[in-house]
């Protein structure tokens, strides 16, 4: 009797934890994490998309849910808010964060850096470039997944500009950071605007120009209907978007979801540079029949010039702190190594 008893308990055990196999592997995470991007771009669907892959590629063990800018905290509030866990992640540009280390943002925004997704993708992979990030975020509570991009960035004008020289007294919207001051040095007058109130300050002349997101973005969203002389392809910004992570939750993870959380992100990227490409040549396209609208593409010369006086505050930044020395070496050394950069 005791022997069939304690039979037929190990055997309803084992039943029941045969039923609670799956329901122990549903949502043993559940994160959410807020994106710069605004639930109207068209990169956002992308971004979601990359958190349902999770979810699959993980048997929905990590359930992500990805917001848009402003849900939960302002747009460059997420890295404090991540890092005490009020938020599990986010996917942005770093050089919001450039007043905590000037490093966000010779990270985040190397302005004239990169020509193509590939370079910075190669530098982060295998340059050292994620290591290095790790080295920055770590402190504040964060462990970097990976980088992704929109894309080399295009341009927004109300009015034509050929060259550098055209720079000069245009009132443009810019990213606080870098991005401000080496448009600065150009001669332009950048004004500190969220991404949210571009539209808005274009249309009614608060400004000439902006440095916002890639072509088929400004394109959906109308920007063109006023900013009639767009720069394509661009000649200044190809910002990083940062996927990372709360750190206390990362360094608990299992090694397996770990690798599942870096490889979706290697993918995220690729995927993200490919599909917006496409769209971007579509909307170029549709700008091109339009005769209202006039595509301008700098000569080599111009942007030649334009990145000198990037340069020039790469240099600059690089002297704020001890880590944007630190990347400002990583990061040149890598460009002259890899030969997209000459040495001087």
């Amino acid at each position: 009797m005791i022997k069939i008893f304690k039979t037929s308990i190990v055997g309803g055990l084992a039943v029941a934890a045969s039923l609670m196999g799956p329901a122990a592997h549903a949502q043993d995470y559940q994160w959410t994490f807020q994106t710069s991007a605004q639930a109207g771009d068209n990169f956002f669907p992308i971004q979601q998309e990359w958190a349902e892959r999770v979810k699959v590629m993980t048997d929905g063990r990590i359930d992500i849910t990805v917001v848009p800018v402003g849900t939960v905290v302002a747009h460059n509030e997420t890295l404090d808010a991540v890092g005490a866990g009020i938020l599990q992640g986010h996917i942005t540009d770093p050089s919001y964060f450039s007043g905590k280390d000037p490093a966000f943002a010779m990270l985040g925004n190397l302005v004239g850096a990169w020509s193509a997704p590939q370079q910075m993708f190669n530098y982060m992979n295998y340059g050292g470039g994620k290591e290095l990030f790790n080295e920055l975020v770590n402190p504040y509570g964060l462990e970097f997944l990976g980088a992704s991009a929109t894309g080399v960035e295009a341009f927004l004008s109300t009015k034509p500009i050929n060259g550098v020289e055209d720079l000069k007294g245009i009132k443009m919207r810019a990213p606080e950071g870098m991005v401000q001051e080496v448009f600065a040095a150009a001669g332009a007058a950048p004004v500190n605007l969220p991404g949210s109130e571009v539209y808005t300050a274009l249309e009614k002349g608060v400004i000439d120009a902006a440095d916002y997101t890639v072509f088929s973005t400004n394109h959906i969203q109308g920007m063109h209907k006023f900013a009639k002389y767009p720069l394509y392809p661009g000649f200044h910004s190809m910002p990083v978007i940062d996927v990372s992570m709360n750190k206390e939750i990362y360094d608990g993870l299992p090694a397996d979801l770990k690798e599942i959380l870096a490889v979706s992100v290697r993918d995220f990227a690729q995927d993200m540079v490919a599909r917006l490409e496409a769209a971007n040549l579509i909307a170029v396209a549709e700008a091109t029949a339009d005769p209202d609208i006039t595509i301008i593409n700098w000569s080599d010369e111009e942007r030649a010039k334009f990145r000198a006086i990037a340069q020039t505050q790469w240099a600059n930044w690089a002297t704020r702190s001890d880590m944007a020395g630190k990347a400002y070496e990583s990061v040149t050394a890598y460009l002259i190594g890899a030969g997209l950069l000459a040495k001087k």
